[in-house]
């Protein structure tokens, strides 16, 4: 049971993510400062230090919050689907901008530009960070095992040590993807992470589109045939934001 010590230092540490929360919606990631942390907390910069031990550990709490909201609030839309894997990925998508529209910042810190001089600990990140690529997975093993889609005509033929590293992902994920759908996968990710950057960090121009969600869309539509969704499969668009 949580002594009252363990529940103090507990409501610190959230107290503290709320605060680096707010300094990188303001002023930035590059800009993150721990004696400003310890300002508007309330105390000495020298006793944030028992808390957080540098600005690098600050990051990495909120990269892992930021990995952990977005994850959470993907498995949530998720879950709520009935069920068709194509169906769920254009969800994926759809709440993937959600989020990052709501949250620019935290957005930024995890898809934009790196941090200079900052590396993320892969074992401290790793598992928080691959929950959108592993749920994008899960719904593409998903599709292919429904036959829900098509492998395009011609396929280049893949080096030794591609088709190793493919075979990596495939004991990594459990899933009996088979090469073109895993290259092709890579592709859809990317291309999801791409269209959701180009609208949050306004790439397009303040007057270029009037409806980026329709155009957000259309983009889907073209990413889901890249993995070879039917046309006849393709979900009617939803509005889904500016």
């Amino acid at each position: 049971m949580p002594t009252p010590r363990d529940r103090a230092r507990a409501q610190t540490m959230t107290d503290i993510l709320e605060i680096g929360r707010r300094h990188l919606a303001a002023e930035g990631a590059a800009a993150l400062s721990l004696r400003a942390v310890a300002r508007d907390l309330g105390v000495v910069s020298s006793a944030v230090y028992r808390y957080v031990r540098s600005r690098d550990e600050l990051l990495t709490m909120l990269l892992i919050d930021g990995y952990t909201a977005l994850g959470d609030e993907v498995e949530a839309a998720l879950a709520a689907e009935p069920g068709d894997p194509v169906d769920a990925l254009r969800v994926l998508g759809r709440t993937l901008r959600g989020w990052a529209l709501a949250e620019p910042a935290r957005y930024g810190l995890l898809f934009g530009t790196p941090v200079p001089g900052y590396h993320a600990p892969a074992e401290q990140t790793v598992q928080s960070g691959t929950r959108l690529i592993v749920a994008m997975m899960r719904l593409l093993g998903a599709a292919h095992a429904a036959g829900a889609l098509t492998e395009p005509d011609a396929v280049p033929a893949a080096s030794t040590a591609l088709r190793a590293d493919f075979a990596a992902i495939r004991a990594e994920f459990g899933l009996p993807l088979p090469d073109w759908l895993i290259a092709r996968g890579t592709a859809l990710y990317a291309g999801l992470i791409g269209a959701v950057s180009a609208d949050v960090f306004d790439m397009y121009g303040e007057r270029t589109f009037a409806d980026r969600a329709e155009l957000f869309e259309f983009q889907l539509d073209g990413l889901l045939g890249i993995v070879g969704a039917h046309p006849d499969r393709r979900a009617a668009p939803v509005r889904a934001g500016r």
